[in-house]
């Protein structure tokens, strides 16, 4: 194959395959094109946090290079302006090398960024989250809703009272800018150095049957608990510098597990884990999750879906790829 290459997306919800599809992919093209996966999923990209996001393992790793996975501390944040800068650092990258850039992942808000562009919006400034921060420890999250729907109604009205990490954000744009953040939706830039991505490479694993997916996400949970999943989430909490707002430990996993700990903590001295509620709000919160990337994926009309809970799954995306890779050979 002759460059240029395009450049080929891989998503699906949660414990839909992905990982699985994208080596077998770079297995058939090894002889021919070497492939680097980047990883599109704002948990990877987090040190320490190994079980609950299901990180690739170190010989799947080593098969493959990848990209963006334990690049922060759980202390820190990680936007989705830095991955389209990143990202978009990397195609070329990846490119210049020969071979193909491979994105693989489940966080859409990361893909639409990619897809359409980011919010020109205020940056982040810790002096306002602060005061927003002890405003909302005395006054409660349905109190600052009520606020933002004073100031920025249309926001307001489609966040929940309790969605805490949306409305202090809102809020917070609000007091740096003077506008709502619905004022910046309107228009939207690429990052400097991230290159537009056609819509026409991206392939989505998708089921066709739900109940496929949720035996997955129960099966994959099990797994985890019996991995040590909770001794990891101990070892996060006895650092001392984490909290459970941060966004790594607002993961999906790692909060229900926080509070299963917390939750056992108040009980007191011995008192035992509640490991049956855990395992239960863990695979709810999974669902839910999955059901959401689900709907953005079907937002994206030129996807191509391919079923992920066919047995023959794997081997037609790689076909699906291969073909997609033949039209762009000169």
């Amino acid at each position: 194959m002759n460059t240029p290459l395009p450049t080929i997306a891989i998503a699906g919800p949660t414990a839909s395959g992905k990982t699985a599809g994208a080596l077998a992919l770079a297995a058939v093209l090894a002889p021919r094109l070497p492939v680097e996966i980047i990883s599109v999923d704002s948990a990877l990209v987090y040190r320490g946090m190994d079980i609950g996001t299901a990180k690739p393992t170190r010989a799947e790793l080593a098969a493959v290079p990848h990209h963006l996975i334990d690049i922060r501390d759980p202390l820190q944040a990680y936007s989705a302006a830095e991955f389209v800068q990143d990202a978009g650092r990397l195609i070329g990258e990846i490119r210049l090398r020969g071979a193909l850039p491979l994105l693989v992942g489940g966080t859409m808000l990361y893909f639409k960024a990619l897809f359409d562009g980011i919010d020109d919006m205020p940056p982040a400034d810790p002096a306002v989250r602060a005061r927003l921060e002890a405003q909302a420890a005395e006054q409660g999250w349905p109190a600052m809703h009520a606020e933002l729907a004073r100031v920025d109604p249309a926001t307001a009205a489609r966040l929940a009272p309790a969605d805490s990490q949306r409305i202090q954000r809102a809020l917070e744009v609000w007091h740096v800018s003077g506008q709502p953040i619905s004022h910046f939706h309107t228009t939207k830039k690429r990052a400097t150095g991230a290159e537009p991505i056609s819509a026409t490479t991206l392939f989505s694993l998708e089921p066709d049957d739900r109940a496929w997916l949720h035996g997955r996400i129960a099966l994959r949970f099990d797994a985890m608990l019996a991995q040590g999943f909770v001794n990891e989430v101990r070892q996060l909490r006895a650092r001392g510098d984490l909290h459970p707002d941060l966004p790594s430990m607002r993961c999906v996993g790692y909060r229900q597990a926080w509070e299963a700990l917390d939750a056992q903590a108040a009980a007191g001295p011995g008192a035992p884990l509640d490991l049956a509620g855990l395992r239960e709000r863990g695979i709810a919160a999974t669902r839910q999750l999955a059901k959401r990337q689900i709907t953005w994926l079907r937002s994206m009309p030129h996807r191509q879906s391919i079923a992920c809970d066919q047995p023959d799954a794997t081997a037609r995306l790689v076909q699906a790829v291969l073909q997609r890779l033949e039209r762009a050979t000169p």
